[in-house]
């Protein structure tokens, strides 16, 4: 297995967001060489050196790093994290135009050198850099990724955990749609050991509910702003995030994620639009999609979540 990492530093990235996936992925002995692509060689050599010097606690036998793409040929997967940073209080559909001129210096590229890896999109907007990444590379969809509302899934599980005092782990529910401010909290499908809550409190979810569950969808939306107001960007649940993503892709463990990928044809949506919807991930990227039975106002939400995205994709300049 051969891993690529891909980020432009003092873009999207800082050192402890890398070091934080690097070293989740490594953990698990998912790559056999892992080789770090950026465009300030100082500080990727520091960070390759850094990493080295550990290595005695890590499984990965070979790190290498370059600004040439070239040192990441044959990679069966490709995690893209190039972007510009989000601003406190800016929201991901702003950064759209500047990365995509990022992409386009990177993403065929890349290709050249690994025709045959999967594509894992990290970059914010991620859905529509997904999109993005798809046209730039020529890849078939399956084998393009965006990390989409994974994170926003466990977020939402985590803070419904958080009210119940239950363990996130046994708590169960998507977030789906964009990756971003139109996100769509599917309530009717959220559970406790199989026990859906909207049994318990019809109203779960909506204005009318007198215990503000819905509260717990702005807070999912609000995380990443709130955490980079604090402490300036996010890093750990982002890198464990997509590690968890990695080790499901590299271990064909045909787990289900709610990841971004193309959603044309799906809930009477008619764009070519990247959006997240829960899948099966495998050796091959996306294997098979899963329809979830959403009530009408749930379907509403996300083919607006889609017209916004497509508002904005349509004026793209490649």
């Amino acid at each position: 297995m051969c891993h690529q990492y891909l980020n432009q530093d003092e873009q999207i990235c800082n050192n402890v967001n890398r070091l934080a996936r690097v070293l989740e992925m490594d953990v698990e002995g998912l790559t056999d060489e892992l080789a770090l692509i950026d465009v300030m060689e100082d500080k990727l050599k520091g960070e390759m050196m850094d990493l080295q010097h550990g290595s005695l606690f890590l499984s990965t036998p070979k790190i290498t790093s370059s600004k040439d793409s070239k040192i990441s040929a044959n990679s069966q997967i490709v995690v893209v994290t190039a972007g510009a940073r989000q601003q406190e209080g800016e929201s991901r559909l702003n950064l759209v135009q500047r990365n995509v001129d990022i992409l386009k210096a990177i993403i065929p590229d890349v290709i050249k050198h690994s025709p045959d890896c999967k594509l894992l999109v990290v970059s914010n907007p991620v859905d529509i850099l997904t999109y993005v990444a798809w046209k730039l590379s020529g890849l078939p969809k399956h084998r393009i990724i965006g990390s989409g509302t994974n994170l926003d899934s466990a977020r939402f599980r985590f803070l419904i955990g958080n009210k119940l005092d239950v363990n996130p782990t046994s708590c169960h529910g998507w977030i789906i749609g964009e990756h971003g401010d139109s996100s769509v909290a599917v309530w009717s499908g959220v559970n406790v050991a199989g026990i859906p809550l909207k049994n318990l409190n019809p109203s779960l979810g909506t204005d009318e509910d007198k215990d503000q569950w819905k509260v717990i969808h702005k807070q999912v939306v609000d995380s990443a702003y709130e955490v980079i107001k604090l402490k300036g960007y996010t890093s750990w649940a982002i890198g464990l995030s997509v590690a968890d993503l990695v080790r499901t892709i590299m271990m064909n463990l045909r787990r289900v994620h709610p990841v971004s990928t193309m959603i044309k044809g799906l809930y009477g949506i008619t764009e070519e639009v990247f959006l997240s919807v829960p899948c099966i991930l495998g050796h091959s990227g996306v294997t098979d999609l899963v329809k979830l039975t959403l009530n009408p106002e749930e379907e509403e939400h996300l083919k607006k979540s889609a017209h916004t995205l497509w508002d904005v994709q349509k004026d793209l300049k490649f």
